[in-house]
């Protein structure tokens, strides 16, 4: 297919098709992309002796990968939805000047996040919760890390600008290919060379820096229909200040993670301890199986959904959405199945150690009791980035986590003799009553935006 026909495919093809060509790779690729984190996390755990410690330093580092990603996708899911309304509308050169726009931001606040986080590291993991034992652990992969910035954040951010034309495959790929390289390299530089955690980081760094360079090569050859050019490199407030507004909402959801992640660590140390810690690093990593695929099928039904409101068809937008609905809802309920089902299953591919195996499987079942309702909330508030509507998207982002978990994490202790179960259970309150906010929004304001889109494809 042509990229012309490709194009044309978004506003006249298949809707089930389309969907299922663009979100099996999404999907595929999101959960491939676990793999940089969990993988390291699986070696990592099983390192002889000091695999536990390790594993609960490892996971302190996970705030400062947050606002990482965060800072990526500010630029990636901001700049991906804008590129395709403009494509849906005919206006191809600026959609090439958002691209392009959005590649500058992420190297400047990749520079900018190196210089930081590097030097503020020891004091930051500290405040995270780092004890005396995984203080070393953590500073060690996290300085090894933050030096691959610019290729964590030009894997994460670029990579939308791929799927957003229809190159679901290609986008694929990039995490393919970093993927597998992080897997043959983690065990040598781990366990071969010795390197442990560090060796973990520079795995992790070394594939990204492929999968950067693979995206680089695609955005500037002949397959792409949209090219990354040096003429548009130059940042334009009219050409990014559009797409930060409309990312702000993403950023917000994945800044706020490291946010929270800092108050569950904080939260669990003060109650727990170390195995309180180190199971909610297990947890963590079991809900990026929930949510990295449910991003996937988001990233499948984005571009057929922007595209056709930026081409007035609401009829096609609405069958795009009610589809993605139905298939986020399935799947986040046969994962809430499974995990309340077997949680030792999920929790023992992460350590070896059965006290902490133990300890992570009884809080699993608290930690995802409101999972079965998830897909509905991601769902409808990536269909709002995918409409264009930054704002609400905003609102729903702050909804879940700064007005309701993070709160919940503090005053639900209050409450409960077991502190730690009372911590816990922040976590399926905030997810239900956020999920049953968001549909009711998202349900109110559907129409209306619709009725504007058709407006301005007459």
């Amino acid at each position: 297919m042509g990229n012309d026909a490709q194009t044309q495919d978004m506003g006249s093809g298949s809707i089930p098709k389309l969907f299922a060509r663009l979100a099996i790779p999404a999907v595929v690729a999101q959960i491939i992309n676990l793999l940089y984190n969990v993988v390291d996390r699986i070696y990592i755990g099983h390192i002889p002796g000091v695999g536990a410690s390790a594993l609960t330093g490892v996971g302190l580092f996970v705030p400062i990968l947050m606002l990482m990603n965060a800072c990526a996708m500010l630029a990636g899911s901001g700049g991906a939805p804008l590129t395709a309304i403009a494509m849906g509308r005919g206006e191809r050169e600026h959609a090439e000047k958002i691209v392009a726009n959005c590649f500058s931001l992420l190297v400047l606040m990749a520079a900018a996040l190196t210089v930081i986080f590097y030097f503020s590291a020891p004091a930051l993991l500290r405040f995270f919760g780092a004890s005396d034992v995984t203080l070393p652990y953590a500073l060690s992969y996290a300085r090894i890390y933050i030096l691959g910035s610019i290729f964590v954040l030009t894997v994460l951010g670029m990579n939308p600008f791929i799927t957003t034309q229809g190159f679901a495959k290609i986008s694929m790929l990039t995490t393919v290919i970093g993927a597998v390289i992080n897997i043959i390299l983690d065990p040598i530089f781990i366990f071969g060379f010795g390197m442990g955690v560090r060796g973990a980081a520079l795995a992790t760094v070394l594939s990204q820096a492929v999968g950067a360079v693979w995206i680089l090569k695609f955005l500037t050859g002949k397959k792409t229909i949209l090219r990354l050019k040096k003429e548009n490199l130059k940042p334009d407030p009219a050409v990014f200040k559009p797409c930060l507004a409309l990312g702000v909402s993403t950023f917000v959801m994945l800044s706020t993670e490291s946010l929270l992640s800092m108050c569950f660590t904080s939260s669990l140390a003060r109650y727990g301890g170390d195995i309180a810690v180190g199971a909610m690093t297990i947890l963590t990593s079991v809900f990026q199986f929930v949510m990295m695929p449910l991003q996937g099928f988001c990233q499948g039904g984005q571009p057929i959904m922007s595209f056709n409101y930026g081409a007035g068809n609401e009829s096609r937008v609405k069958k795009v959405f009610y589809l993605q609905l139905g298939v986020c809802l399935t799947y986040a309920t046969l994962f809430w199945a499974v995990a309340m089902c077997a949680p030792g299953l999920l929790a023992g591919i992460f350590t070896n150690d059965a006290a902490l195996v133990e300890y992570a499987s009884w809080a699993l079942r608290i930690y995802i009791a409101g999972m079965c309702v998830f897909g509905a909330q991601i769902a409808c508030q990536q269909s709002f980035m995918a409409l264009g509507q930054a704002k609400v998207s905003l609102f729903l982002a702050c909804l879940r986590k700064i007005i309701l978990l993070i709160p919940l994490i503090f005053i639900l202790p209050i409450f409960f003799e077991n502190k730690v179960f009372g911590v816990f259970l922040a976590e399926p309150i905030s997810d239900v009553v956020a999920a049953i906010v968001t549909v009711a929004v998202f349900l109110s304001q559907f129409q209306k935006i619709l009725s504007k889109s058709q407006k301005h494809g007459q």
